[in-house]
């Protein structure tokens, strides 16, 4: 299934049916009043979180969504039938913005979160509601208020714990498939990876935490070299950073060297990440002795001048895989929670084919009013 991280659509709640203007007609009963009945609501608009979904893919077919009209009121003090709300169904993770204004309307966290995202319209008064001692035959009765209009950005945004960083081929993949149930490709090519993947990492029995696999970045992508930087937003909600580096990369360059140049493509893009902690994780010690291995390990926390967390690992072995797990399991705790996001960081990167898709919409066909 291919990966949708952004759409953008369109969301209008329904109009409230009106006021009923009838009078009581009964035999004997000349003079019966007022009777009429007041509309009933407009049907909402509410986005639900489902566990089950883990992408957006299915808005790019449909992108309009609406509610049900409230029925109008009638005679015999009857008010009309409430418009069916709709539920959109979006995945956990998702954030919710609205298109014209950039504002964030919410997050949504939790399986079954429902957020409110266009209220339905007032049902209108029947002329029974206008009867008074001084008012005894009203012809007065109120028409239903329209329901509200929204464009809205949906953005996905993954639920991990853990994110791991690293250029291409620095054995990404590998490690989530070593100390999870996930399955992500890997193959002896860059950017195998194309889309986030992710891994619960069973620690113990009931202990466990959510690691998230990223496409590689590469020296320029703040500038949209290679895959550019369109994924690192889905490491905005974790609380430590992997940075995964090949000690002996097949392109014979220096492991140190390629750590400051993601280094400096992680600040450009957002300096708030760029502060998130972040461990050193040398990965593939199994091409090498123990002795060379620790040396080369060495070598590298040196050149950088390294004081915090480092490992040695080798994914494809699984070596040094446990201790890196458990020292995980037993840092986050102590960690602070992500930050909660404020606004979009790249509300314009769309493609522009979509976008101009999109704005030559006409936005008042093609209904969805199945409610």
């Amino acid at each position: 299934m291919k990966f949708i991280d952004e759409v953008r659509i369109h969301v209008a709640s329904g109009t409230g049916g009106h006021g009923s203007l009838s009078f009581r007609r009964e035999k004997f009963i000349p003079f019966g009043g007022p009777d009429g009945g007041d509309g009933g609501r407009g049907g909402s608009v509410y986005l639900v979180a489902q566990a089950s979904l883990n992408t957006l893919i299915d808005f790019r077919y449909q992108r309009r969504y609406r509610a049900e009209t409230g029925h109008g009121g009638a005679g015999r003090q009857m008010t009309g039938r409430a418009g069916l709300d709709k539920e959109i169904h979006v995945p956990v993770g998702t954030l919710v913005y609205d298109d014209d204004t950039r504002e964030l309307l919410g997050d949504l966290r939790e399986d079954g979160e429902r957020l409110l995202v266009a209220q339905g319209g007032r049902g209108g008064h029947g002329n029974l509601y206008f009867k008074s001692s001084v008012n005894r035959a009203p012809r007065q009765y109120e028409k239903g208020t329209p329901g509200e209009e929204r464009n809205l950005r949906l953005e996905l945004r993954v639920l991990a714990d853990v994110g791991l960083l690293g250029l291409p081929n620095a054995g990404k993949s590998t490690l989530i498939r070593a100390v999870s149930a996930a399955r992500p490709k890997v193959a002896d090519y860059p950017f195998t990876t194309l889309y986030p993947n992710l891994g619960v990492v069973r620690v113990a029995t009931h202990e466990s935490f959510v690691l998230a696999d990223i496409p590689g970045l590469i020296p320029g992508a703040s500038a949209g070299a290679g895959l550019g930087t369109r994924f690192l937003k889905h490491l905005s909600r974790t609380r430590l950073l992997l940075h995964m580096v090949d000690m002996a990369p097949v392109d014979d360059s220096d492991p140190a060297e390629n750590i400051r140049a993601l280094e400096e493509e992680l600040l450009a893009y957002s300096p708030s990440l760029a502060q998130r902690p972040r461990w050193l994780v040398v990965n593939k010690a199994d091409l090498f002795s123990a002795e060379e291995g620790e040396a080369r390990f060495a070598a590298i926390r040196s050149a950088l001048d390294w004081t915090g967390p480092a490992f040695l690992i080798s994914a494809a072995s699984g070596a040094g895989c446990n201790a890196l797990t458990h020292a995980i399991w037993q840092t986050l705790p102590d960690l602070p929670p992500a930050p909660d996001p404020v606004q979009s960081e790249d509300w314009g990167d769309e493609e522009e084919e979509y976008l101009e898709e999109w704005e030559g919409d006409d936005l008042d066909a093609d209904w969805d009013d199945d409610a």
